[in-house]
C-alpha cells in the first residue's frame, strides 16, 4: 500500500470516527429543539457576557457539523438567529456553512475520488462534462432548493471537476436565501414547537421556483445567442 493511500485511509478512518462518536456519546441530545429552547436563556446571558468567545465557539462548531455532514445544521442554524440576532446570526452561519461545504468537498475529493473513479468513471464522465458546461448554474440550483441534502451535495460536487473558488462562491450565494430563512425563524424559538413547522408546502414551492430561476435564464441566454448567430 502506497503512503498516499495509507493517509487517505486514516482520513477516512478519523472521519468515521468522529461521526460515530457523535451517535455513540447521544451528542444529537445537544442539538435538539427542546434542548436548545430551554437553554436559550443561559446561552443568550454567556453571550452577552463573553461575545467574541461565543461566537467563535458557535462558527467553529457550525463548521463541525457542515463538514462532518451531522444531522444538526438546521437546530444550529436556529440557534444563530435565537442568539445573535438576523443580521449577526445571517453572515455568521453564512461564512461557516460555506466554510464547512468547502471541507466537505475537500475531504470527499481527497478520500473518495480516485477510487470513485476506478469503479465508476465511465459513468461520470457524462456528469463532469455537464459540470463543465452548467455547473454553477447546476449548483445554483440545488443550493436553492432545499430538499437536497446538504451534505449529499457536498459529496457528490467533490467527485467533480469543479473548482473549489467556484464551489465556494456559488454555494455562498445559493444557500443566503435559505439560510436567512432559517435564521430568522430562529427569531421565534419560542413559538417553534417542530421543525417540519418550518417547511410548509408553499414555502418548499417558493423555493423550487427560485432554484430554477438561473436554469430557466441559462436556457434563455442560449436561445438568444444561437438566434442572433443564425441572424
Amino acid at each position: 500500500m502506497s503512503r498516499g493511500a495509507a493517509r487517505k485511509i486514516l482520513v477516512a478512518a478519523c472521519l468515521a470516527g468522529l461521526v460515530a462518536a457523535y451517535f455513540l456519546f447521544d451528542l444529537g441530545r445537544f442539538f435538539s429543539l427542546d434542548y436548545l429552547k430551554q437553554s436559550r436563556e443561559q446561552f443568550q446571558n454567556l453571550y452577552e457576557a463573553h461575545t467574541f468567545l461565543v461566537l467563535g465557539a458557535y462558527f467553529l462548531i457550525y463548521v463541525a457539523v457542515a463538514a462532518l455532514g451531522l444531522p444538526a445544521a438546521t437546530v444550529v442554524t436556529l440557534a444563530g438567529g435565537g442568539l445573535f440576532g438576523l443580521w449577526v446570526g445571517l453572515a455568521v452561519v453564512s461564512v461557516a456553512s460555506t466554510l464547512g461545504a468547502c471541507l466537505a468537498f475537500l475531504l470527499s475529493r481527497y478520500v473518495l475520488r480516485d477510487s470513485v473513479r476506478r469503479r465508476f468513471g465511465d459513468k461520470l464522465a457524462r456528469i463532469d462534462r455537464g459540470v463543465e458546461e452548467e455547473g454553477p448554474f447546476y449548483l445554483f440550483t440545488l443550493r436553492l432548493i432545499p430538499i437536497f441534502p446538504f451534505f449529499v451535495i457536498n459529496a457528490l460536487m467533490g467527485l467533480t471537476p469543479m473548482r473549489l473558488f467556484t464551489y465556494a462562491w456559488v454555494s455562498q450565494v445559493g444557500m443566503l436565501p435559505g439560510t436567512a430563512v432559517y435564521v430568522n425563524a430562529g427569531k421565534e424559538l419560542g413559538r417553534l414547537d417542530s421543525l417540519s413547522g418550518l417547511l410548509s408546502p408553499s414555502l418548499i414551492l417558493s423555493f423550487a421556483v427560485l432554484g430554477l430561476f438561473p436554469l430557466a435564464v441559462k436556457k434563455a441566454l442560449g436561445w438568444y445567442r444561437k438566434r442572433r448567430n443564425n441572424g
